[in-house]
C-alpha cells in the first residue's frame, strides 16, 4: 500500500504558487489544515497532525515546509503514532529560536532537538533569510536527517521560483515517485 502524503505548510499556509500546493493538485497529496494559520499554537497544530496521521489508511509520508518542520519535531517527541511515518521531507525549517522569529511566532521555542524516530531528509538553501545555513545543518544533525543543500534558493517557497519542484519530489521514497 502506497503511503498517504501529508503536506505540512508553515506559518500563513502555502499559497497557490507554492510547490506544496502544486503537489497537492498534481499528486493528490493531502494538506493538514490548521485552525489558525496566522497565530499558530504548537499544541493545536500537533493535535491536527496527530488526527491526520490517525485518519490515514496506512503509512504516511510527511512533507513539511518552514514551521511545518518544527511541528514534525515537536509532534514526534510526544506522539505514540510515529511508527506510522515512513519518511519525512523537511524543507527550509524556520529558526524559531532567533529573537525576531520567536517574537513573531511565540510558543515554538525552544525547538525540539530529539532525533526523529523515522527516516528523514532536510533540504535547506544556503541563503534562507529565516534560517542560517549553519543552523539548518545543526537541525539536520540533531534530528538525524540527511541534509541536502539546495544552494542559493532562498526560503524554498513561491518566491524561489521552484514551480512543481521535481528535485524535491525525487527525494521522496521510490513508491511515491511518479
Amino acid at each position: 500500500m502506497a503511503p498517504d502524503v501529508l503536506l505540512l505548510p508553515g506559518w500563513q499556509n502555502s499559497d497557490p504558487a507554492h510547490w506544496q500546493s502544486r503537489w497537492e493538485a498534481l499528486h493528490g497529496d493531502r494538506r493538514v489544515e490548521q485552525h489558525d494559520w496566522m497565530r499558530p499554537l504548537r499544541g493545536d497544530w500537533s493535535a491536527q497532525l496527530e488526527e491526520a496521521v490517525l485518519a490515514a489508511n496506512g503509512p504516511v509520508v510527511l512533507v513539511a515546509h518552514s514551521l511545518g518542520c518544527i511541528l514534525v519535531a515537536a509532534w514526534a517527541a510526544h506522539s505514540r503514532n510515529t511508527h506510522r511515518v515512513q519518511f519525512a521531507l523537511l524543507v527550509a525549517p524556520g529558526d524559531l529560536e532567533r529573537d525576531d522569529l520567536r517574537q513573531m511566532i511565540p510558543g515554538w521555542a525552544p525547538i525540539v532537538r530529539t532525533p526523529l524516530p523515522f527516516p528523514s531528509c532536510l533540504v535547506a538553501a544556503d541563503n534562507d533569510v529565516y534560517c542560517a545555513a549553519d543552523r539548518s545543518r545543526q537541525l539536520a544533525a540533531d534530528w538525524g536527517a540527511r541534509l541536502v543543500d539546495a544552494g542559493p534558493r532562498g526560503h524554498l517557497n513561491s518566491d524561489s521560483g521552484l514551480g512543481d519542484w521535481p528535485e524535491g519530489r525525487a527525494l521522496l521514497p521510490p513508491i511515491l515517485k511518479d
